[in-house]
């Protein structure tokens, strides 16, 4: 299974795929799309829109997806089993207060 998962280095909701990776001890590339305006680029060209995470597994784009909606499109497509491995992490959150506070201090700007 091929797998490219476009997230933001610090996110509740890319870590939320992070973490649904981690528990099935899935191989995945992850594509930096906040300090690599390219992965971004490619991110809204391949999923149709700027919203992430987006995750690209065998060719199938799920976009805007969380965590738990990556592992509910995994298990019903028989690509991984059932585990009840445990997460560290919510898989269906968004940012922590701390964590757009540290996005905050730091502007990204793509021009």
């Amino acid at each position: 299974m091929k797998i490219k998962a476009y997230l933001k280095p610090t996110c509740g909701w890319s870590n939320g795929v992070r973490a649904i990776m981690r528990k099935h001890d899935l191989a995945y590339e992850d594509i930096d799309i906040i300090n690599v305006r390219a992965n971004y680029e490619e991110m809204v060209r391949k999923s149709g829109q700027p919203l992430s995470p987006c995750v690209e597994i065998d060719g199938v784009m799920l976009a805007d997806i969380s965590g738990e909606e990556v592992e509910n499109y995994l298990l019903a497509n028989n690509l991984v089993k059932a585990s009840a491995a445990p997460v560290n992490v919510a898989t269906n959150a968004g940012c922590s207060a701390e964590e757009h506070e540290k996005m905050a201090a730091k502007p990204v700007r793509f021009f």
